[in-house]
């Protein structure tokens, strides 16, 4: 297949793009790098089965030649306040890539016939009143919080990609996706892996926030790209969770991650007022993906942080 992945140069979109080239697929690139880096696809430069094109998916998109399918992982997604590529600091951005980009994608993808897989987020779901979260429950979610941007950008994206499929007879899905770990992520993405995998090679106390009751669900990238070609490769039109259903408070985490490390500094406790909606609990049911697709995890978290702490120690100069 010929096949454009949007995202190209983010964390996922770079998996994806070394995944389908390997099953043997044509792949178009496309990124504008706000918070992509031309360093996740510098390997494939030069691939003759690679085309990559910089361009921001909330302008038209046009791409020579026929697709047989479209991935539209374009958007920002760091929910750390302190990083200027984290979606609260660019909000605008943000909107536009769930609302202006997903129906461009969704016109390339109909004008060519292609099958459409869209990135959604597990942030849909919000703070979860129902554990763990099926792809029936339509979430606890605040429409007008700083998290809104990338979470109601994603509600909006699901609605158009199914009203594609309904309206328009677009071969569509949806994917999921739960929190992702692996070499290329963004050291100051926030969220409480690259926090704490970083503290720890540094040789500091992880910062737990509150009493670390918070739990969290874990998956290894290779697992979850594996997920989302299935998905890709079939014909289900609903959104399918992809994720890892084991399920840890962040203090057992931390704890985990101490041992992985051999670093001797423990933890550290800082009172942390939780925002109304920050999630509490997050665990996906994956049976859809089981049944569906015949997937479910298989890396379990120490061999996933092994396979990630090259990277990590890289980016830090402990290499």
């Amino acid at each position: 297949m010929r096949i454009l992945i949007t995202g190209a140069a983010g964390f996922l979109g770079s998996h994806l793009c070394d995944k389908l080239l390997g099953d043997g697929h044509d792949v178009v690139g496309l990124d504008n790098f706000i918070t992509g880096s031309e360093a996740n696809i510098s390997h494939l430069m030069g691939n003759e089965h690679f085309t990559f094109y910089k361009h921001d998916v909330s302008n038209y998109i046009f791409v020579p030649g026929k697709l047989d399918a479209v991935m539209h992982f374009a958007s920002p997604a760091s929910p750390n306040p302190l990083s200027p590529y984290a979606y609260f600091n660019l909000p605008i951005q943000t909107m536009k890539a769930g609302a202006l980009g997903t129906h461009n994608t969704l016109g390339l993808a109909k004008a060519s016939g292609a099958r459409y897989l869209l990135a959604s987020t597990s942030e849909i779901y919000g703070d979860p009143t129902e554990h763990p979260q099926k792809e029936t429950y339509p979430g606890n979610v605040d429409t007008t919080g700083p998290r809104a941007v990338y979470d109601e950008a994603k509600r909006f994206a699901e609605s158009l990609t199914l009203a594609y499929h309904r309206q328009h007879g677009v071969n569509t899905s949806i994917v999921r996706i739960f929190n992702t770990y692996g070499p290329r992520m963004d050291l100051e993405d926030g969220r409480a892996l690259p926090n704490m995998l970083k503290q720890a090679l540094l040789g500091q106390p992880l910062t737990i926030y509150g009493d670390g009751s918070q739990t969290r669900s874990f998956c290894y990238v290779d697992d979850l790209v594996e997920g989302i070609v299935r998905l890709l490769y079939s014909q289900e039109h609903m959104p399918v969770n992809i994720g890892n259903p084991t399920e840890m408070s962040i203090l057992q985490f931390a704890q985990a991650i101490n041992e992985i490390t051999a670093n001797p500094a423990g933890v550290t406790f800082i009172e942390h007022a939780r925002s109304a909606r920050d999630p509490q609990r997050r665990r996906p049911d994956i049976t859809r993906a089981q049944e569906i697709l015949g997937w479910q995890p298989q890396i379990d978290l120490r061999a996933g942080l092994q396979k990630t702490l090259p990277y990590f120690k890289e980016k830090l100069n402990l290499a």
